[in-house]
């Protein structure tokens, strides 16, 4: 009798709290963890075709523990393109998983400039870390083929040099600074991290 009682009182409170409703967004979102890969390319195709809009929650989703989530969310923000998925594309490179980081490192490829800004910035402080410096290289090796060979080919050659670790942020804070100095990029990031 007493555990009916708890249990009427257990329901009673729980009906008379509202729940949330799950957005239309974040139900896109939870459809990436679905095992049905045509429900997940139909949840990421319309995510995508959100925009700018998606970048928060697809940033969201890249610190998800399940990988194909991550690696979704990677995806989309990549063909989304617009300079705000750059930063969460910059944190993917150092995802625990190799397809997740090639995918961040395909986006920001993509992005070619819009991208390059919080790059730079990423390998100046964070010149020590392995996958950070891995997905560089891909996108710089990339990006330096092009007009961009000139503000590059030193950060480039410092990714690859024997003890990159020590060359790198120097390398990326010259190509920032030739990159601003030439008005390709804003110097806003010098404000941002005083």
């Amino acid at each position: 009798m007493v555990l009916k009682k708890k249990r009427r009182e257990a329901e009673s409170k729980s009906k008379s709290i509202p729940r949330r409703q799950e957005s239309p967004i974040e139900a896109m979102i939870a459809a990436l963890s679905s095992e049905d890969d045509g429900k997940r390319v139909k949840a990421r195709h319309s995510i995508v075709a959100m925009g700018k809009a998606a970048v928060p929650l697809l940033a969201q989703a890249l610190r998800n523990g399940d990988t194909l989530v991550r690696w979704e969310a990677a995806k989309a923000l990549g063909e989304i393109g617009v300079s705000e998925a750059a930063p969460p594309l910059v944190k993917a490179l150092e995802d625990g998983e190799f397809d997740v980081r090639w995918l961040a490192a395909i986006g920001l490829i993509g992005m070619n400039i819009r991208g390059l800004k919080p790059l730079l910035h990423a390998l100046m402080e964070q010149g020590d870390s392995v996958f950070l410096r891995e997905g560089a290289h891909h996108v710089i090796h990339d990006l330096a083929k092009g007009g961009l060979r000139k503000y590059l080919a030193l950060v480039l050659a410092a990714l690859e040099n024997v003890e990159p670790s020590m060359g790198v942020p120097q390398a990326a804070f010259h190509a920032l600074e030739m990159l601003e100095k030439d008005n390709l990029i804003s110097d806003t990031w010098r404000h941002a991290s005083r």
